[in-house]
This record gives C-alpha cells, sequence and structure tokens, in this order.
C-alpha cells in the first residue's frame, strides 16, 4: 500500500478502544488521526482522557498520548479527518445504531465492535475466515443509505468464535443439534481484577444477552444472502449457558455437537488443521497463520498456555472425542479481546480494504 488510510477510532477511550490502538500502532495499513469519544472527554489529550484508566497490559503508545479526544458526536468532523473508522462506543443500542449510521452517510465506513447492528438486514456480520462472502450485501446496504462508498460493517459476539469455527469447519457433516457451555473471562464486561475484585475466586452463571447471542449469532454467520437481507441458517440446533469466570482473557467453550452424517475422529481433526479462510489466502496482515490448532494432550486448551496462540488471533481446540448422548464433545478456546474484538473487527477492516470497499476518500 503506497501510503496509510487514515483511520478514525470512536469510543477510543474504553477497554476495546483502547485495544483497537494498541493493534494499529505499528499498523502497516492504516495510519490513527483521530480518536473521539463522549463529551467529558472531548477536548482533552488522549492520555489525560484515559487517565489511569489505561487497561492494556502493554504501556499506551506515545503515539496517541498528545491526540486531542474529539466529541463522538461532531460527526461531520471527525468524518473530515478520516477514510473510515472503528466503532467501539459505550451508548444505548439506539444510540449505536444511530451514530454509526450518521457516520455511514458522511461516506465513511464503519466497522464496527458493537452488538447493534448485528441483526440490521443489510449489515454484514463477518468472521473473515467463514463469510467473508457476506461483504457482498453491502452493495444492498448503500442502496438504502444513499451512499457510494459509506456502510457499516460488523463482527459477531466474542463468545462464539470459540466454536463457530469448528462448526463450519465441519459443515460437510452437517451439525444438526449443539449444546455449549462458555466460560467466559472479565475483559468480555470491559473489567480487570483492579475493576473487579470480586471476581477473584468467583464465578457468576450469568451474563446479561450473552446466552441469546451465543445461540442466534453463530447461525446468522452460518447464513446467507437473500436479495437485499442476509438470512440465518435454519441449523444446528443451539442451546448455551454462558458462565463469568476469574480469568482475564480467554474464552473456553465446552461444546456437545450431534450430526446429520456421523463423521470419524479423524475426519473431523483434518477438517480442523487443514481449514484455511481467504485472510490466509490474502496472507492479510492481521490473519493467523494457522487459523485453527488442535491440541491432542488431555489438559489442553489451557488459557495460560493457548490463549495467545497466532496472537490472539487463532482458535485452539482439544478433548475432540466421542460422547454417549450425542456424536462428540470438544473444547474450544479464543481471546475474547483480540479475535473476539478488536481484532477481528481489525481482520474485517483488512478484508474490506484488500477487496476495495474500503480506499482512500
Amino acid at each position: 500500500m503506497d501510503k496509510k488510510l487514515k483511520v478514525g477510532v470512536l469510543g477510543a477511550t474504553g477497554m476495546v478502544g483502547q485495544r483497537f490502538l494498541s493493534l494499529l500502532e505499528n499498523h502497516p495499513w492504516y495510519e490513527v488521526v483521530a480518536v473521539a469519544a463522549s463529551p467529558n472527554s472531548a477536548g482533552k489529550r488522549y492520555e489525560d482522557a484515559v487517565g489511569s484508566r489505561w487497561k492494556m497490559t502493554t504501556p499506551m503508545p506515545q503515539a496517541y498520548k498528545d491526540l486531542v479526544v474529539m466529541n463522538v458526536n461532531d460527526v461531520e468532523e471527525v468524518a473530515s479527518k478520516v477514510d473510515f473508522v472503528f466503532s467501539a462506543v459505550d451508548m444505548t443500542k439506539e444510540e449505536i445504531k444511530a451514530i454509526e449510521e450518521a457516520y455511514a452517510k458522511t461516506e465513511t465506513p464503519v466497522v464496527s465492535n458493537n452488538s447493534a447492528h448485528r441483526w440490521t438486514k443489510d449489515v454484514p456480520m463477518v468472521v473473515p475466515e467463514i463469510n467473508p462472502e457476506h461483504f457482498e450485501i453491502i452493495e444492498a446496504q448503500k442502496k438504502r443509505l444513499g451512499t457510494k462508498r459509506g456502510f457499516i460493517a460488523v463482527k459477531p459476539n466474542c463468545s462464539i468464535q470459540s466454536y463457530a469455527p469448528a462448526l463450519n469447519a465441519w459443515k460437510e457433516y452437517e451439525p444438526i443439534e449443539v449444546v455449549v457451555t462458555t466460560y467466559q473471562a472479565i475483559s468480555g464486561a470491559g473489567k480487570t481484577f483492579k475493576d473487579w475484585p470480586e471476581m477473584e475466586g468467583n464465578i457468576i452463571p450469568f451474563i446479561g444477552g450473552e446466552e441469546e447471542k451465543s445461540e442466534k449469532e453463530p447461525l446468522r454467520v452460518l447464513g446467507h444472502i437473500e436479495g437485499d437481507e442476509i438470512v440465518p441458517a435454519s441449523l444446528p440446533k443451539i442451546t448455551c449457558q454462558c458462565v463469568r469466570v476469574p480469568v482475564l482473557n480467554g474464552h473456553t467453550a465446552a461444546v456437545f455437537v450431534r450430526f446429520k452424517n456421523k463423521p470419524s475422529k479423524e475426519d473431523l481433526v483434518k477438517k480442523l488443521v487443514e481449514y484455511r479462510g481467504e485472510p490466509q489466502e490474502l496472507n492479510l496482515p492481521s490473519a493467523p497463520k494457522q487459523f485453527i490448532q488442535y491440541l491432542t494432550e488431555d489438559n489442553r486448551p489451557q488459557v495460560a498456555l493457548d490463549v495467545d496462540y497466532e496472537n490472539g488471533m487463532g482458535v485452539s481446540i482439544g478433548r475432540l472425542r466421542e460422547d454417549s448422548m450425542y456424536d462428540y464433545k470438544f473444547i474450544g478456546l479464543s481471546h475474547n479481546t483480540l479475535r473476539g474484538a478488536a481484532g477481528g473487527a481489525l481482520l474485517c477492516a483488512e478484508y474490506l480494504t484488500a477487496k476495495k470497499f474500503i480506499s482512500k476518500k
């Protein structure tokens, strides 16, 4: 790329916004030129606006400390400085829908980490290794919005990243029933142990709205385009429980699967380790070389050993074995704020750039 694209981060002071900035610090294609947040932060140096709330384990990048935080509601002003934006704003769902559409209508593509538009019929919700063809719906969305280059694209919920890739790798065997329990890290709630000391040595068997997302979003990812909308798949039927556990980063899933056409274990493992998607073919900057690793040890995957696999952008699967009630069961692990949040959105943006959906204004 001859010259880097200019990027803005909406909601830049929050945990996911901070993760975006950390990932973009030395990105070969993108340069952050605008950080935007709530009116309370607007006008302050980024370092002052964040203060003691920097949640990354690495230091705040020097390049961002003196950037003056813009008011995220000053849509035209922010949009005038950038080629596209990442969205990680902390607002109500209706407010997020409205502000992301407002940015899109300034002819500024929006790649969002938020859930507000995940069920908007012509907004693609994409894991680039699974359903990049859903980005084709953007043309229908632009007609609705009345834009030439402005659009919204989103990534799915962090909790599904640890098992949906396996289901897609095995699609030729037609999974028909899936039972999942997810064990979700506290960073998924935007917290560290310093913020949430009561989570130490504790689990909470409820995460608001998470079970519905975990059951339904994989079906939209596995769905198809009909006309001007994305139609979710009807199978597999998924039921899920979601549990908050005392882990900083990494969502683990315990999964049971029934297939229409039961394969051998060897077939399933082969499909996992040979799985490649378009990000790997295109050699995108953030793409893992090996999307899914299969671990043979009985005690893997583990958060402590495997959460950072492929810089947190890969998925780890282990303990695949036959089950007495379902056909097979396995354990999956993914990094919830990298693959599951900012990193997944960044990979979407890279794909959209490679395919010319995102370009210089």
